[in-house]
């Protein structure tokens, strides 16, 4: 794990004890540890999971982990990916074996979570004004002095109120900060030259501020890859480009950060330079089956082949058959992502083994149900009791709504149960 994050919190949390709390585990397992599960390599479909329950596959997330290291390392960029992604110590964890160089949080909580494992390098990819979130953060930094935070600034007020803050709870180290760019009609970061280069003086002056780079997020324009979207996002890192280069002489071990998951590739092509070059991507760690695979630079139509694999999915069961063509899930909203997509049936077990299931589609969600519409070649195989394995949209929604996820080798074994902490 390295020295990025404290292994043995990490390691602690296989110690944690199964109960209620933790839905779509099977029963039998309450009063276990994690780590007793795992040493017995279940099945977890022989263990009897209630349903519904979300799995992560082992092999894809190697296979993503080392795709994306080499890809970053090809194009010389380095890789902070987003925690709030999966908010999971052993996920992050196992990012830094494979390479990244800090975690990216939203928000002071997030890095708070993180803190409590021991992560060491933290990119907060937001203006942090919160008096009360300063002043631990500058207790924090006090009482480590190898813990480093990145923050954004986008205002003279900010910059004020941070400092301000910051004074007033007797910090003695300078917080790095980067002045953040936005686009027209997106949301946070300077909007013009004036605004940038102001908020940036201001931060060179603050006694407790100390200016690192420039940050963007070109995700906030859209995920549209076609060559009109892809020419808005170029044009936008071009300004971010232009800004670093005009700051770059007020700026100490000079960073340029951006990239989310749908236009890393743009990014890398546009910001390497005479600095360190950030991306922050972090769904490429699961990728999807929606969003994401149309649009990731590594699984796109047209992408080379040996791109990222979806690593996520949610398993239901058939609760009702009302009608004809029609199939009720025990799974809902509360259970899977629909702000992207709506979840996409993908296999019917049939005994022990898999079927691919084509034709079926989910066509709503209620909290607790999806509604999926059968083809006439699926309504003798899909019956009530039948499970299906769903692939999903936008995991970062999916990860928030389970505690403790399988992980699963080839064979269907439970090898590691994640934790997350939203």
């Amino acid at each position: 794990m390295g020295s990025l994050i404290n292994a043995a919190a990490v390691t602690a949390l296989a110690g944690e004890q199964l109960d209620w709390r933790f839905k779509g585990l099977p029963a039998s397992w309450s009063g276990l540890t994690v780590a007793q599960i795992c040493a017995e390599g279940p099945d977890l479909f022989a263990a009897g999971p209630l349903s519904p329950v979300c799995v992560l596959s082992d092999d894809a997330l190697r296979h993503n982990l080392a795709t994306m290291a080499t890809w970053c390392t090809r194009h010389r960029v380095e890789l902070a990916p987003h925690g709030k992604t999966h908010m999971s110590p052993q996920l992050l964890a196992r990012q830094f074996e494979a390479g990244a160089c800090a975690v990216t949080a939203a928000t002071i909580s997030q890095v708070r979570a993180y803190r409590a494992f021991g992560v060491r390098e933290v990119v907060l990819a937001n203006e942090l004004v919160d008096a009360a979130g300063l002043a631990w953060l500058a207790a924090e930094l006090e009482s480590d002095p190898e813990f480093r935070l990145i923050c954004w600034v986008d205002s003279v007020r900010g910059v004020a109120l941070m400092t301000e803050a910051l004074h007033a709870a007797g910090a003695r180290r300078p917080l790095d900060v980067c002045v953040e760019l936005g686009a027209m009609g997106t949301r946070t970061g300077c909007r013009n030259d004036v605004v940038a280069d102001a908020v940036a003086a201001a931060a060179v002056a603050s006694p407790r501020l100390r200016l690192v780079g420039v940050a963007g997020y070109e995700a906030a324009l859209g995920h549209d890859v076609s060559a009109a979207g892809v020419g808005r996002v170029r044009g936008y890192l071009d300004w971010v480009r232009a800004v670093a280069i005009r700051l770059a002489p007020l700026c100490s071990d000079m960073i340029v950060t951006a990239g989310g998951s749908t236009h890393f590739d743009v990014v890398a092509q546009t910001l390497t330079g005479p600095w360190r070059t950030i991306l922050r991507s972090g769904v490429y760690l699961t990728n999807d089956d929606g969003l994401y695979l149309r649009t990731s630079p590594l699984t796109r139509p047209g992408a080379e082949p040996g791109g990222f694999i979806p690593a996520m999915h949610v398993w239901a069961q058939v609760c009702s058959r009302p009608e004809p063509g029609l199939a009720l899930m025990t799974m809902g909203r509360r259970d899977v992502s629909f702000d992207a997509d709506l979840p996409v049936p993908q296999r019917l077990r049939v005994g022990s083994a898999w079927t691919d299931l084509a034709g079926c589609e989910v066509t709503a969600l209620n909290d607790q149900h999806a509604f999926v519409r059968l083809p006439p070649t699926a309504q003798d195989t899909v019956e009530v009791g039948s499970w299906i394995e769903f692939g999903v949209s936008h995991p970062c929604t999916v990860f928030d709504k389970w505690q403790l996820i399988p992980v699963l080798d080839e064979r269907g074994r439970v090898i590691d149960l994640v934790r997350t902490f939203f």
